[in-house]
Parts: structure tokens; C-alpha cells; sequence
């Protein structure tokens, strides 16, 4: 048989397209306040109103006291994100499959990571901007090094039912309504793992209901969890959080967007693009707890 028979090879590609493993929504964005905030080159994402004292009333016909009541605010600033590839019409011609779509499922999932890395660097930001204009700041490190219960120690463990009834305590005892206002906690596989080894969390015994839902730990004990492997670290331990929904704010100034056009200047390539314009920032540090795990 001539050798020049594999020129009639025929050649088949793959006509489906598949994303290669990532994360793809926001899982953080549900568990915070999100704000709009377009207009403006900063925000506040929240007024807030201190504690005062009441005082006896001791004589009749006396002055009305005059308590001034303190007043806060917290400041949000932006971050813009954006996403670019071209689509070349020679390579369009030459394969079976359609990447118009793939391309922006991949622009929107990358804007989506970007914005729980903006809620994960929110929860112990050492740049939180408070004050009238945003003109001060109020660091994490500072707050845990004289609040009690509100940073947790590893002691040389991964997560724990123990660490978690610490951090429940700390939110409580700082006046948290947890009635109403949601308790989340933002795990990895390997906080998950270590919790799934804890007898109180998997044994019926202790619990009133299942607290795996299809083989996922999705609550327990009151806190949510949502699982993500962006979590930051410190001196090789995770900083795990565990915080109430009002104490973290998202400022939106742009959602997700994506735009997709024919660029003359490039041979008339498909240019897809996207783009973000979000910030977050604490509300106030007692609604959050940082639990260090090995």
C-alpha cells in the first residue's frame, strides 16, 4: 500500500465544549448585604448609631439631659475587575465546536471569584474606613488584640465543634440578634473534613436533624455553611470566619457585565469581554469571629 495513504486519514475533533474544573458563582455574595453604589467614587455602606447610657432621673422640673448619641459610618471603596479574549474568524472556520459561550461562562466565573476574594479580604482588613468621610481606619489586628473570644487560637487543631461554640459565644456575647440575623461560616474541603470527623456534627444523637443534606455539611448548631477553597492563611493556618450576615457589606458599583463585538482594528475577531466594579468592607468587627485551624 502506497505510504501516502494517510493523507486520506480522516481527522475527527470533539464538537462539545467542557470548562475545565473552577469555581463558577459567588458562593460568599449571598451570605453578606450587598448595596448598590453606582455615581459615586465612594460609599457608605452603612449609618450606624452607638450605645448610650440612661441616667436617674433624680429631681422634678429639671434639666432634660442631653446624651449625645454617637455616631458612625462605614466606607466602601471600589475595585475593578475586567476580562478580555479575542475569538479569530480563521480558527472560528476550522473547528466544529462554538467557544462563543464557554468564553464568557469563563469571564463571568473569573468576576465571581474576584468578588468573594473582596468579601474574604474584607473580614480581617487592617484598612477598614470608618468616620464621617472615611478619613479613619479601623484595623482587624488591632480590635482582636483587645476584644475577648473574637480571634480563636488553633491549638494545633483543624476545626472543631469546640472552636465553633467559642465563636458562637463571642457573637452572642456581643449582642448579635442571631435570631435574625443569619451566622455563616466559610469552610474548605479540609475544614469540612475535619468537622465531618467530629461524632456531635454526623451522630443523630446530638442533633434534631440531619445536618448532611446529599453527603454536604451544610449546617450546625445555628451556622451556615459555605464551602470555598479561597480561604486566606496565616503562618500555614487557615483564617476560617465566622461571621453574621450584617457584618460584611458588598458595594456594587457595576455587577458582573459582559460584552461581546467584532473588533475592526483585529481582523474583525469576536472580542469577548467583562468587567466588575465591587468593593466590601466589615460593618463592625463584633459581628465577625476568626477561628486559625492547622
Amino acid at each position: 500500500m502506497s505510504t501516502e495513504i494517510t493523507t486520506a486519514f480522516a481527522q475527527k475533533f470533539a464538537s462539545n465544549v467542557e470548562l475545565k474544573l473552577q469555581q463558577r458563582p459567588s458562593r460568599l455574595r449571598g451570605a453578606v448585604m450587598v448595596q448598590a453604589m453606582s455615581g459615586v467614587k465612594q460609599g457608605q455602606i452603612i449609618q450606624q448609631v452607638g450605645a448610650s447610657a440612661a441616667v436617674k432621673k433624680t429631681t422634678r422640673h429639671g434639666d432634660t439631659p442631653i446624651m449625645n448619641t454617637p455616631h458612625d459610618a462605614r466606607w466602601v471603596f471600589p475595585e475593578d475587575y475586567h476580562w478580555g479574549d479575542l475569538i479569530d474568524n480563521m480558527d472560528r472556520i476550522k473547528t466544529l465546536a462554538d467557544f462563543d459561550s464557554p468564553y464568557a461562562d469563563t469571564a463571568v466565573s473569573a468576576l465571581n471569584r474576584a468578588i468573594d476574594d473582596e468579601i474574604i479580604n474584607a473580614f480581617f482588613s487592617d484598612t477598614t474606613k470608618t468616620g464621617e468621610t472615611g478619613g479613619t481606619t479601623t484595623d482587624w489586628t488591632t480590635f482582636v488584640a483587645a476584644s475577648t473570644g473574637h480571634k480563636i487560637t488553633s491549638n494545633s487543631q483543624g476545626l472543631t465543634v469546640g472552636k465553633l461554640i467559642s465563636a458562637k459565644k463571642a457573637l452572642r456575647a456581643a449582642e448579635n440578634d442571631l435570631d435574625t440575623d443569619p451566622v455563616f461560616c466559610a469552610i474548605n474541603a479540609e475544614l469540612e473534613a475535619d468537622l465531618l470527623a467530629e461524632t456531635q456534627v454526623i451522630s443523630l444523637d446530638y442533633n434534631t436533624r440531619p445536618v448532611l443534606v446529599d453527603g454536604k455539611l451544610t449546617s450546625f448548631m445555628g451556622i451556615n455553611f459555605i464551602h470555598t477553597e479561597r480561604l486566606g492563611t496565616a503562618s500555614s493556618e487557615y483564617r476560617c470566619p465566622v461571621w453574621c450576615k450584617s457584618g460584611i457589606g458588598l458595594g456594587l458599583w457595576q455587577d458582573v457585565n459582559v460584552e461581546m463585538a467584532k473588533r475592526a482594528d483585529k481582523n474583525f475577531s469576536l472580542q469577548i469581554y467583562a468587567s466588575l466594579s465591587v468593593g466590601a468592607t466589615r460593618t463592625q468587627e463584633k459581628k465577625v469571629v476568626e477561628v486559625l485551624c492547622v
